[in-house]
């Protein structure tokens, strides 16, 4: 008797079960289909003012552009640049800078104060003042400017107007990505704040002061115009990381997305200089280059996949006197004309060069004047060493 009833109790169970997964299998669709559930997240409102614009509202977690406006931007400038006056009248020139010192210096842009606009008659300026924030102007001299690197150096009497500085960061670790904020005088709009993020490092931009290139160039695509050249940008702890040098745009824009600026790495060689001699001096190799890439390579016989081929050497230049080699082959290959058969520069003081830009670079960056380098050289097939004396730049 008590076997039945154990046997009644398990079927009453197994059917009161499977009702239960019927029951269940109806409401979730499973014995007509399946079906999509939209869970509706709450609703979030918006409570910043109409007429406030958020382009890019998601930049990084911690980036707080108003804290840092509202700690930097009395630190930083807006630039007037006076240069001698023509038929129409004067030239001024008005970029953004920013302090660095209490002592009274302020960064900026070389092609601020050394013009090179076809309406200037002189290279520098001959007056230069700087405004602050609170609409207060005061005189500045020059210290000195670096051509090659746009940076430019100035001071001002410390005892005139308050001075905030701003403090240097590192563009060492810059990563693509990361958010940063511009804070400059585009179109003469003074102590104006834009932000975006990193979009590209180790970029090779030409230098607006000077005919050489520039090396190591932070991409952005915070907006920078006209008049926030020399102008900080800054990471997301409001520490500069590189000075706002140009833009790139099409005809039909004055801003195209695309700003550069001067890695603050660079700056502080600079500024060292500027402050020791008044002047930068930069190594000088003497040759032109392009790179070596695989490809390449392979098409021509190089025993190499990377490298920078010499193209041209300067007569009496140290590439020359070092008895590098030229090429003399001109060639068409993937739809770029090339020179081919030179020498290929591997190394420099055990260094690995990877391609032109970077031979450039090093010899910019790294190297000085007066100063001896040991370059890694395929010539004719063979690698050797070849030891050269580096000259200055010349002017």
């Amino acid at each position: 008797m008590r076997h039945r009833h154990v046997a009644l109790l398990c079927v009453l169970a197994a059917l009161a079960g499977a009702a239960g997964v019927l029951v269940a299998a109806e409401r979730n669709g499973w014995l007509h289909g399946t079906r999509t559930v939209l869970v509706r997240a709450p609703i979030v409102r918006d409570v910043s003012p109409t007429t406030v614009v958020v382009s890019k509202p998601v930049l990084a977690r911690g980036f707080a552009p108003e804290r840092i406006f509202a700690e930097r931007s009395s630190g930083v400038v807006t630039v007037f640049a006076y240069y001698a006056a023509t038929a129409a009248g004067p030239v001024i020139e008005q970029g953004s800078g920013f302090v660095v010192s209490r002592r009274g210096l302020v960064l900026t842009a070389a092609h601020v104060i050394a013009s090179t606009s076809a309406e200037a008659t002189a290279s520098v300026a001959r007056t230069v003042y700087v405004q602050f924030a609170d609409g207060d102007r005061i005189p500045a001299t020059i210290v000195g400017w670096d051509p090659y690197d746009d940076v430019g150096l100035l001071h001002v009497n410390p005892g005139l107007h308050a001075l905030d500085p701003l403090p240097l960061g590192s563009s060492a670790d810059l990563r693509v990505g990361q958010p940063v904020a511009a804070i400059g005088s585009p179109f003469g709009n003074d102590t104006s704040l834009s932000v975006g993020v990193v979009s590209g490092t180790n970029r090779t931009i030409p230098s607006l002061a000077s005919g050489f290139n520039l090396f190591g160039a932070i991409q952005t695509d915070a907006p920078i115009n006209e008049g926030s050249s020399g102008g900080p940008l800054l990471d997301a702890h409001g520490r500069v990381i590189g000075i706002n040098a140009q833009i790139r745009s099409g005809l039909d824009s004055a801003f195209a997305g695309v700003g550069f600026a001067v890695p603050v790495d660079s700056v502080r060689r600079s500024l060292a200089q500027l402050l020791s001699l008044g002047r930068v001096p930069y190594a000088y190799l003497g040759l032109t280059s392009e790179s070596l890439t695989p490809a390449i390579a392979a098409r021509f016989g190089y025993p190499s996949t990377y490298g920078a081929i010499v193209v041209s050497v300067a007569p009496g230049g140290p590439a020359a006197r070092a008895g590098l080699a030229a090429g003399a082959e001109r060639v068409v290959f993937e739809g770029q004309p090339m020179t081919v058969g030179g020498d290929v520069i591997l190394a420099i003081d055990g260094t690995r060069v990877q391609n032109s830009d970077e031979l450039a670079g090093l010899v910019a960056q790294r190297m000085a004047p007066g100063q001896s380098a040991w370059l890694t050289v395929v010539h004719d097939g063979h690698v050797r060493r070849v030891r050269v004396v580096l000259g200055a730049r010349p002017n």
